[in-house]
């Protein structure tokens, strides 16, 4: 798999995805994702991308200041 930007390798690995909701915060650790090793750029499968929108509205409707989850526990 080629790197859309700058054609480089991309592999896979996990990253953290942050949301910025109106000064409310939430983090999602360990993120599976295909990373380029040239730029950095990342990507997430139709199914990972899903689950974090699942994972976004729910913590939306509970949210506190920050809220920080592990991809794999939620």
């Amino acid at each position: 798999m080629k790197c859309f930007f700058c054609k480089g390798s991309m592999v896979e690995s996990t990253t953290n995805y942050m949301a910025d909701l109106d000064g409310h915060f939430i983090i999602i650790r360990n993120v599976p994702c295909h990373k380029c090793t040239q730029c950095g750029e990342v990507t997430y499968s139709g199914t990972v991308a899903a689950r974090l929108d699942e994972l976004v509205t729910a913590l939306e409707k509970m949210m506190t200041e920050v809220a920080i989850i592990d991809y794999e526990a939620a």
